[in-house]
């Protein structure tokens, strides 16, 4: 128990040694100098100040009265300190209804200026209510002061801001189609993809002013990712799907109020995969004299996942290889591509093994001209017969190229953007064969295009 009351006896004594040393004390210094002033001519007074109690009680007389100055705020023993508040919300009332207002904050900061008690009592009570009273007002723009309501007296306050100017507008509805957005994605199991949403609204009651609603391009229904806890392939409804509105920049709109304002979505989540073959692509030019004999890939298919409309339009992996400056056989690691869309895929790298040999170089003549690109309701034909055929020159390895006729090499012109007459066009051959170079004897033919 003593231990208890140690703090509360050791405050009692420093209250006590703090007005001994302020007020007991001086003021007894005080009145001793007074009767020794008046001992040789008023024995009475001097009779008065000898009893002992006298000084005590003036001394407590006087304390009691510094007390009340200081209470009263006639004296202030303390500076003033202030506070902020910050992230203060705003309760505002008026006819929701009816009427649709723009312009108030999200939130004030509210500076509480006073005592450090006072301010300390004014955090702890209440509930800081900063407050807008609308009710009554039209359609207008009004600048209106904002009100705090605080129920500690002794301490002053400062809103930021203080007033705001606000828009008010009838409330119109409209009714608009109802999408989707899916969020995180990518967070989704890698093996998985969502194939279908069924959402349990179509459309959607849109209310605000006329202005707000001008602006609305499309309403989404927001589907995270996240939610989804299916871990295979199967259909899963989530609830309370969040619904936004955007303009035509894609900025969500506020101050539009929706019917309903919550969907559900029923999300069908599919294991969509597919082999495809592993396609070597080389760029760079090889060492002087030197052309690839052979190439290949440790790895020939890969599973690609995805959406079946994605995973269907994939003809091919691509895996790019740099033979830039190469004079002898080599084995290098390669990055896959990955096309946009796919979300996993078993394999993401291949060893690719390029076998070097000496350089031969043949002609292949006669290889026709294709055109490309021409527009609807014209037709294009060469100038002349010495521009229906181009002579191609093959760069490669002796076993290689000696397999390559006029039907394996493409000769084309590109007629986009051509119209009616005459037209000099740049001449392109390809063939389908990395370890294969082709260049025409010709670079341009002439042209002539008419109509149908």
């Amino acid at each position: 128990m003593t231990k208890i009351f140690a703090p509360i006896i050791w405050l009692f004594k420093l209250i006590y040694k703090i007005l001994d040393f302020l007020i007991i004390t001086p003021f007894s210094r005080l009145f001793y100098k007074v009767r020794d002033l008046f001992r040789n001519n008023n024995n009475k007074f001097e009779s008065i100040l000898n009893r002992p109690n006298v000084l005590i009680y003036f001394s407590l007389v006087c304390a009691i009265i510094v007390f009340l100055l200081v209470d009263s705020k006639v004296i202030n023993l303390t500076e003033n300190e202030a506070e902020v508040i910050s992230g203060q919300a705003i309760n505002v009332t008026y006819n929701d209804e009816a009427y649709v207002v723009e312009g108030i904050p999200d939130s004030v900061d509210i500076t509480l200026i006073g005592n450090k008690s006072s301010i300390y009592l004014a955090t702890q009570l209440g509930d800081h209510e900063v407050s807008l009273d609308l009710t009554g007002y039209g359609p207008g723009t009004y600048k209106v002061k904002l009100k705090y309501n605080h129920s500690v007296e002794s301490v002053n306050y400062k809103l930021d801001p203080s007033t705001v100017t606000v828009k008010i507008s009838e409330k119109v509805s409209e009714v608009h189609a109802l999408s989707y957005d899916l969020l995180n994605e990518s967070d989704l199991n890698s093996t998985l993809s969502v194939t279908n949403v069924q959402l349990s609204s179509t459309e959607v009651i849109c209310k605000s002013s006329q202005e707000i609603l001008d602006k609305i391009a499309t309403v989404k229904a927001l589907i995270d990712a996240n939610d989804i806890t299916l871990s295979q392939s199967g259909t899963e409804t989530l609830d309370d799907v969040e619904l936004v509105a955007y303009d035509s920049n894609g900025n969500k709109l506020s101050n539009v109020e929706m019917v309903p304002s919550k969907v559900s979505a029923t999300v069908t989540i599919d294991s969509y995969h597919a082999s495809k073959n592993v396609n070597i692509n080389v760029t760079g030019e090889m060492a002087s004299g030197k052309a690839i004999s052979s190439i290949s890939s440790s790895v020939k298919s890969v599973e690609v996942y995805g959406s079946k409309s994605v995973v269907d339009a994939i003809d091919s992996i691509d895996a790019t290889v740099s033979v830039d400056g190469l004079s002898s056989n080599t084995t290098t690691s390669v990055e896959l591509d990955k096309p946009s869309g796919v979300r996993y895929m078993d394999n993401t790298k291949t060893s690719v093994s390029i076998t070097v040999a000496d350089e031969s170089q043949i002609t292949v003549t006669g290889v026709a001209i294709n055109t490309s690109n021409l527009a609807s309701g014209l037709s294009a034909s060469a100038s002349s017969s010495a521009d229906q055929t181009v002579d191609v020159i093959v760069k490669g390895v002796a076993d290689v190229i000696n397999t390559i006729d006029s039907n394996a090499i493409t000769a084309s012109v590109d007629l986009s953007g051509l119209g009616v007459g005459t037209h000099t066009v740049p001449v392109k051959v390809t063939v389908n064969d990395d370890r294969v170079k082709v260049q025409s004897t010709k670079t341009q033919i002439t042209v002539k295009i008419v109509q149908k």
